[in-house]
């Protein structure tokens, strides 16, 4: 269940707050909706409810904050506004995506798929679903990791009525197998309709906090709606007995043919029409809108003379029968008979909330005759892997043609510029076969590298797929090693290729000597190694400090432009002493012989380290390391 006590945002100026001392429970078993019109303050309580914003107050789901919840998206499953995906990424390849990320295997995106009706649509991209079909992926992305507790906001909005109807089954079932809903509604009749427990709110104060048939008696208007050739005629005659027999009766002209009588019954409309020979074609009571001052007085009642419409009950239903979602909206022929918003249901008792305690379904559960079939639970959770953020990292690079859209113009650009400097002249051989100007501050290699290393992080603050549950993209080590792992790999592949791609260009350009392997080729790959994955790791890191991928390519830019100029300023003045031999002394400390001659490389990596370049670029990945590591722990203390 949902227990929230005393939620209350911070004030704006002199503004009161949006949410003031809101306090309600969502027992399990039971859909919840928080109504109120736009700007009561729904959306606020849900963020406050989620840590999502700053304010007073607390929120217990099943007896514990969301903070102190391990694994938030395993307990809570949340919807506020779009699905915040890559508009590039495939549906598909999305929900594997948050598979990976949440330890399920990836046959689990599957059957959501088939759930919600997404399966003809899994290979289309985000950014071209209909407003209907991103309500749908983002059902399938709340229920993907089996949550017990739903926090929806707005969830049928944009939805046509029977996807609305669809929708409100969903919800049910799950409510019916024993999880907690809770949404937001602006419709009082839907909140009627699908609600178990409504809470009213109006201007960030809750009203009313009312069983559904209880709201649906008392803050919602009865009415009776009459369609007739005759209405004007009508119309004026039940005006005329009002006044007469002092009754308060409101007639309102409705468009055409028909009224709706607020005051009146059938009955009575019945008659008047039958004694003045007026046809009738349609006589039937309704539930309307909400009265004036609805949103005010909890305990409101009706206006005098009106006889309240039947309460909306719901019959039990034994087992859920499944439905098929494609044919729930693509085939009207074969859609499924759901139960209209006036279907007949068994009466609930008022007696069973408080014997079985607030965690149990009562005992009078509201369901429909038709439901659609959820997903299998998830009966074995996998135990935490060091390789789930690697995956979730593998699936998010390859899931939209970015990276390799990079790769290839960086070859490109590589080669091309390889041939322009071997036929102008007067460029080492190392950086002919890197494509390094003189006059560039990187090649184009190592900023391609920087760049697909800030748009691992930058990607996650502009589409946050993993911020759903907590509304920021978390700041784990797990996560930032596997977007270091991944860059470095990245980076050691496109180094590698560049490279290649070089040597081939100038071979089938200029022949076998431009092409030939330079004599000090290991502390030359070394450095070019070292410069590609350090440009990697400090878009990276800056992305993730400073959260975009802007900042993360000139955190690379400003390794050659300011941080070398510093170094080479630091290392030319006069040295007293050296550090030769380094590696011969670091062997007798160690008491050991270095295998395969290690002595060659301990003294590759100290050129490389020594050099201003690579001096700069182990200052400035340090130096961001730190500062992840400080917003990490200061986060983690908030």
């Amino acid at each position: 269940m949902i227990q929230a006590f005393g939620l209350t945002s911070n004030p704006r100026k002199d503004l009161p707050p949006a949410v003031d001392d809101v306090s309600f429970e969502a027992h399990a078993g039971h859909v919840t909706a928080l109504l109120g019109s736009t700007g009561a303050g729904k959306t606020t309580t849900l963020r406050l409810m989620l840590e999502l914003q700053q304010g007073r107050g607390i929120t217990y789901f099943r007896g514990r904050p969301l903070h102190r919840i391990a694994h938030p998206s395993r307990e809570v499953g949340v919807l506020l506004g779009d699905v915040p995906g890559h508009p590039a990424r495939t549906v598909r390849g999305h929900l594997r995506m948050l598979c990976a990320a949440a330890g399920v295997t990836v046959r689990r995106a599957d059957e959501v798929l088939e759930v919600v009706g997404l399966v003809s649509l899994r290979d289309e991209r985000l950014g071209t679903l209909s407003r209907g079909m991103d309500r749908r992926l983002g059902l399938a992305c709340v229920l993907l990791s089996d949550p017990h507790t739903l926090v929806l906001d707005h969830p049928a909005e944009g939805l046509s009525a029977r996807e609305i109807r669809w929708l409100h089954g969903m919800l049910r079932a799950h409510a019916v197998q024993g999880g907690t809903v809770l949404l937001t509604a602006d419709d009082p009749k839907e909140a009627a309709r699908s609600a178990d427990r409504v809470v009213t709110l109006d201007q960030g104060r809750v009203v009313a906090d009312q069983d559904a048939t209880e709201f649906a008696r008392t803050r919602l208007r009865p009415r009776v709606v009459v369609r007739s050739p005759h209405a004007t005629r009508l119309a004026a005659l039940l005006a005329k007995e009002a006044r007469t027999a002092h009754r308060s009766v409101e007639v309102v002209r409705e468009g055409g043919n028909r009224l709706s009588v607020y005051g009146g019954t059938c009955a009575e409309v019945g008659e008047t029409a039958f004694r003045h020979g007026i046809l009738v074609h349609q006589l039937a009571d309704e539930i309307g809108d909400m009265g004036p001052g609805a949103g005010t007085d909890a305990d409101e009642t009706l206006p005098p003379e009106t006889s309240p419409a039947p309460p909306v009950t719901h019959e039990p239903r034994a087992t859920p029968k499944a439905l098929a979602p494609d044919a729930t909206l693509e085939d009207p022929g074969e859609a499924p008979q759901l139960p209209t918003p006036g279907a007949t249901v068994a009466a609930r008792t008022e007696s069973g909330s408080d014997a079985q305690g607030p965690d149990r379904p009562r005992a009078r559960p509201r369901t429909l005759d038709v439901l659609p079939s959820l997903p299998p639970p998830i009966s074995i959770r996998s135990a935490p892997s060091p390789l789930r953020p690697l995956r979730y990292e593998i699936r998010r690079a390859a899931g939209i043609g970015t990276g390799f859209l990079v790769g290839a113009a960086v070859l490109v650009t590589s080669a091309l510029t390889a041939v322009l400097l071997a036929r102008v002249g007067h460029t080492p051989q190392a950086r002919l076969l890197a494509a390094w100007p003189q006059q560039l501050p990187l090649p184009p290699a190592a900023l391609g590298a920087g760049l697909l290393g800030a748009l691992a992080f930058g990607d996650e603050f502009r589409h946050p797929a993993l911020a759903a549950d907590r509304g920021t993209v978390p700041r784990r080590l797990g996560l930032l090693v596997a977007k270091l792992v991944v860059a470095a790999a990245t980076a050691t592949t496109l180094a590698f290729l560049t490279i290649g791609c070089d040597a081939e260009m100038l071979y089938l350009v200029y022949g076998r000597e431009l092409a030939q392997v330079p004599a000090d080729w290991l502390s030359s790959s070394a450095s070019w190694l070292g410069l590609v994955i350090g440009c990697a790791w400090a878009g990276v890191l800056a992305a993730g400090v400073f959260r975009s991928t802007t900042a993360g390519l000139a955190a690379v830019l400003a390794v050659p432009v300011a941080v070398v100029p510093l170094v080479h300023k630091a290392l030319e003045g006069p040295s007293v002493r050296t550090a030769a031999g380094f590696p011969l002394r670091l062997r007798e400390l160690l008491l050991m012989q270095w295998p395969f001659g290690g002595e060659r490389y301990m003294v590759a990596a100290a050129h490389v380290l020594a050099q201003p370049v690579g001096s700069a670029l182990v200052l400035s990945v340090t130096v961001l390391l730190c500062a992840y590591l400080l917003t990490t722990l200061r986060s983690r203390v908030r």
